[in-house]
């Protein structure tokens, strides 16, 4: 049996922390069902689906790796068989290798697949699985998760930086040929306040870049989980004339404070 196929439905890949875990919370919290996904560990999923459910939402946790497109189209498949319908995907999960831009041999092309293979491959797959069910809906949306990184030419290794200029091609390519079923968005975030982002970094070069990031940036601040969710839920559930854009989500570090 279905559960409510009265509520919108917004799935969320890479869920189970961070910004995807504050995104589900979000549109939860706004009154729409949610999909939860990870990849690997189900007991943070499932602590963010507990979330959910305790805002009233009913929730899927699906585990599928983005990458795999047989994972993708069994995502949707169970989306369809258990909530009917999907509103919204967010294209969270992400990846990287932590090497510095001017290291050339700290990556090599199995790497540069790899990042490749979750970031942008695995967004145009989940678009593509759950392409269907997202034009059946009036106002549907997919919003990509990006980076500044792609415009900045800084970030956690070139491998990543491509990859998210390639997702803001790939945003900005389906906009146009989606339109007008589907909009199609990308959020560039700067530096976000994650776990995953402290751990990659150690918490020294952390601590040191979160002080480098606030002494340059116009609102003297960096970004949290629940900054971009609400540029998620914007740009999904709202924003009905906005398609084909990349959303800088930066606190002013463009402005660059003298």
């Amino acid at each position: 049996m279905k559960m409510s196929e009265a509520r919108k439905v917004c799935v969320v890949t890479g869920s189970s922390s961070g910004i995807g875990a504050a995104t589900a919370r979000l549109y939860a919290k706004n009154g729409w069902n949610v999909v939860v996904n990870y990849s690997r560990e189900a007991a943070p999923a499932e602590a963010v689906a507990s979330d959910c459910r305790a805002l009233g939402a009913d929730v899927l946790v699906v585990k599928a790796d983005v990458a795999l497109d047989a994972d993708c189209r069994r995502l949707a498949a169970e989306v369809e068989a258990t909530l009917g319908r999907a509103d919204v995907l967010v294209n969270n999960a992400g990846t990287t290798k932590f090497v510095a831009a001017k290291d050339l041999d700290g990556l090599d092309a199995a790497e540069f697949h790899r990042v490749y293979g979750v970031n942008v491959i695995g967004a145009f797959q989940m678009a593509r699985a759950l392409m269907p069910m997202l034009q059946r809906q009036p106002g549907a949306a997919i919003v990509n998760v990006s980076s500044i990184a792609s415009m900045m030419g800084f970030g956690s290794s070139l491998a990543y930086m491509a990859s998210k200029g390639a997702l803001n091609a790939l945003t900005i390519g389906m906009a146009r040929a989606f339109g007008p079923a589907v909009r199609v968005n990308a959020i560039a975030p700067g530096l976000v306040e994650t776990p995953w982002l402290q751990k990659g970094l150690g918490a020294e070069r952390y601590a040191g870049a979160v002080q480098f990031y606030k002494e340059r940036s116009a609102l003297d601040a960096v970004m949290t989980p629940e900054d971009v969710a609400d540029a998620a839920w914007w740009l999904g559930a709202g924003a009905a004339k906005t398609t084909g854009e990349v959303l800088l989500l930066d606190a002013g570090l463009r402005l660059t404070r003298g």
